[in-house]
């Protein structure tokens, strides 16, 4: 799923005007650590407006065996957590990160979790429009901010209809299983890459790193970065 972001151009004395970067992003929609790395990442960039990036969304799946119509989210979080009150301390962690980087985890407000398989689809779909970025944020911010279940079609018709796309096509793509090989299919390779966990950033295909990381971590990786985009 590529999309190209152009930003227009600035004077900024500290950072060069470099050619487009690539940026991969391998995520999860289902993973609150990977709305905290992508909206650091979305700020850092933000902070470079003179810099052109492509980015690459990856899907991951963090729960291939969850079935579509998802889990409890009490199993779940005694299945991967031992119990709820250590999946409370993780999340009263991610959620105070979280609010520094303008998010507001609302983890009280999921029932279940949910395969994200589907959600995925609509993201890959969202990018034949140009529109892959604003739908996984989207995507990110129903789950985790309003408990929407990403697993429900008539939810995901919804959210493609917040970002611009017809509901109605929507719903008729996510009743089929276009894209579904897709999203196995880059499961399989971000494994096959060496990545067992998300959120990854890859730019230019060379330089990787795993986590929510800071924002200056960031901004230092795309200044590396930019010393491969620079014309010779």
């Amino acid at each position: 799923m590529r999309e190209v972001c152009r930003k227009l151009p600035a004077v900024n004395a500290l950072t060069p005007i470099s050619g487009r970067q690539s940026i991969e992003v391998v995520y999860d929609l289902v993973c609150p650590w990977c709305y905290l790395g992508v909206q650091r990442l979305l700020g850092a960039l933000a902070q470079r407006p003179d810099t052109a990036f492509e980015l690459v969304w990856r899907p991951f799946l963090l729960n291939p065996d969850i079935p579509r119509e998802g889990v409890s989210r009490q199993d779940y979080a005694i299945r991967k957590y031992g119990g709820e009150d250590r999946a409370r301390r993780l999340y009263a962690t991610v959620s105070e990160l979280g609010l520094q980087s303008g998010i507001g985890f609302r983890f009280d407000r999921m029932r279940k979790v949910p395969s994200s398989i589907d959600a995925h689809r609509l993201a890959a779909w969202a990018a034949r429009f140009g529109l892959a970025t604003a739908m996984v944020g989207t995507l990110f911010a129903a789950h985790f901010t309003d408990g929407a279940d990403l697993g429900d079609p008539e939810v995901l018709a919804g959210l493609a209809a917040a970002v611009g796309l017809d509901p109605s096509v929507a719903r008729r793509f996510l009743r089929g299983r276009d894209g579904g090989e897709l999203v196995q299919s880059e499961n399989l390779r971000a494994h096959r890459r060496g990545i067992g966990g998300v959120p990854c950033f890859v730019f230019n295909n060379r330089l990787a790193v795993s986590g929510a990381q800071e924002p200056e971590v960031f901004q230092r990786l795309l200044d590396v970065a930019a010393l491969d985009t620079l014309p010779a």
